[in-house]
């Protein structure tokens, strides 16, 4: 059995915890709430070699558990990661010269305090998403420009009703709605065809659902998108905006140098190319966790996976029925496609446009600005339809360009350089990057989501309480997981 130690190594200069929210202070507050012995026991080695905590994914929800519990004292940990790297859905494309595209999720918004607060503790900046000036549609041998204003310009009086009915569906636990049958039985599709959406209204809702939700208006739940929606403060333009909305802020280095941050903090606390197998004695423990490399044993388990990741892995005993199914059953068909072309400067806004362009029927579902903040050069990257864009690289540059010069103009069809990430061919550790709730599932299995398996603590993004599916939801659930393991310990050696 392989045992992992190691010093406590913080990064130099870190600066201290923020007091803004609960959630980004309750691993220490809980620490700091235990008597002396309890935290002295909480960091000592196990004469058998037995663990106080192993985390399982090493995204920003699984650092961010790893990173409170060292912050509370905690030593007696490990973190696994399946992949070479960490950042879980989060990865950036190196430009060169210290400049990066993300390749994966990428924004924050009003209301996304965590990891907001997170960055500031880390040391790393933000900056504005780059939306001034008019947007571009494209279809068939024309196209279309205008003013959006930072918004993908849908209807306010319907995101107004979408408001009111927001208001009565608990982003946290959705299925407790008094109306949740009613709203879960509908899709968003179906309540937008009572609506009588004008046609080209209907694009703009259709580009915010799959992009926001993963998945056309007619396959999403309605009871799903208004608690997306609640989770913005039943603000739907904020839900739905680059301007002053979810969409509004980029961080400076890309969003995967969080994670890189916390992990090199961390040291050897973070194994790589570490899956794991088999999980055994989650319901008394000691935990034992089957890897390629050895068993590692635990007496808690922060599982900071996606729900249908953890279907990869053999549970002894079978997991409860109601969670097993819940993962079985939940939706993990929107990987997504993700593109980025690089200019020598951003040329479209010269010609006052933003860089969107939009493409109702054919490979793109939208691309924007992501130049660097100092606009040193141009980035235009974009969400692709992966059925019809081309799977080579570059017969997929060629098409994109192609579309790029009948709306930005004919700079478009000479980049400097080309990425490609698709995260359903990448690895297998990456099923879906969106969790497009289909109606009828959340009244059904969302209750299994959140209850603790025996000494398995579930953790990622879908669990948090708000912005569930964003990174902001990520690093909630990871400070939830790292005070739920700690109290676990503590009534442990109580």
């Amino acid at each position: 059995m392989e045992e992992f130690e190691s010093n406590r190594d913080d990064a130099p200069g870190e600066p201290a915890l923020t007091r803004r929210g609960f959630l980004g202070m309750a691993a220490s507050v809980a620490a700091a709430a235990l008597p002396a012995a309890a935290r002295a026991a909480v960091g000592q080695r196990d004469e058998r070699g037995v663990l106080d905590i192993a985390i399982i994914g090493a995204g920003l929800a699984g650092l961010t558990a790893a990173r409170d519990l060292r912050r509370a004292g905690c030593e007696s940990f490990v973190l696994l990661e399946a992949r070479d790297r960490v950042g879980g859905r989060t990865l950036n494309h190196d430009l060169g010269n210290g400049y990066f595209t993300e390749a994966g999720g990428q924004w924050i918004g009003p209301s996304q305090t965590a990891i907001a607060d997170l960055a500031r503790e880390l040391g790393v900046g933000t900056f504005p998403s780059y939306w001034q000036g008019k947007a571009v549609v494209v279809g068939g041998d024309g196209r279309a420009a205008f003013d959006c204003d930072g918004t993908f310009g849908t209807d306010p009086k319907l995101g107004h009703e979408l408001e009111e009915m927001a208001k009565s569906v608990p982003s946290g636990a959705p299925w407790t709605s008094p109306r949740a049958a009613e709203f879960d039985a509908m899709t968003l599709g179906s309540w937008l065809a009572t609506k009588n959406v004008a046609p080209e209204d209907q694009i703009s809702w259709q580009t915010g659902s799959v992009l926001t939700g993963g998945a056309a208006p007619s396959r999403l739940s309605l009871l799903h998108w208004l608690s997306m929606v609640n989770s913005a403060e039943c603000n739907f333009e904020r839900f739905e905006a680059v301007k002053d909305g979810a969409q509004g802020t980029r961080i400076s280095g890309g969003s995967q140098i969080l994670s890189i941050r916390m992990a090199q903090a961390l040291g050897d606390k973070v194994r790589l190319k570490t899956p794991v197998l088999r999980i055994e004695n989650w319901n008394d423990g000691p935990v034992a966790i089957h890897t390629p490399t050895g068993v590692i044993r635990a007496r808690h388990v922060i599982v900071a996976l996606s729900p249908p990741l953890c279907n990869q892995i053999a549970f002894d005993p079978p997991l409860p029925d109601g969670r097993r199914e819940m993962q079985r059953r939940w939706p993990a068909y929107a990987p997504a496609r993700k593109t980025a072309h690089v200019y020598k400067k951003p040329f479209w806004r010269d010609k006052g446009l933003n860089g969107w362009v939009m493409q109702p029927k054919g490979s793109l579902f939208w691309a924007y600005d992501n130049s660097p903040e100092d606009a040193s050069f141009g980035v235009i990257n974009a969400f692709v339809v992966n059925g019809t864009l081309p799977t080579d690289p570059k017969a997929a540059e060629a098409e994109l360009s192609q579309i790029y010069a009948k709306a930005l103009g004919e700079e478009a069809l000479h980049p400097v350089a080309y990425y490609d990430h698709d995260w359903g061919q990448a690895d297998p550790w990456t099923l879906t990057c969106i969790s497009p709730m289909p109606p009828g599932f959340l009244t059904k299995y969302g209750q299994a989501l959140h209850p603790p398996a025996g000494r398995l603590i579930w953790s990622g993004t879908e669990t948090s309480d708000i912005w569930a599916g964003y990174m902001d939801g990520a690093v909630r659930s990871g400070h939830k997981a790292a005070l739920q393991a700690l109290q676990a310990i503590n009534a442990g050696r109580a």
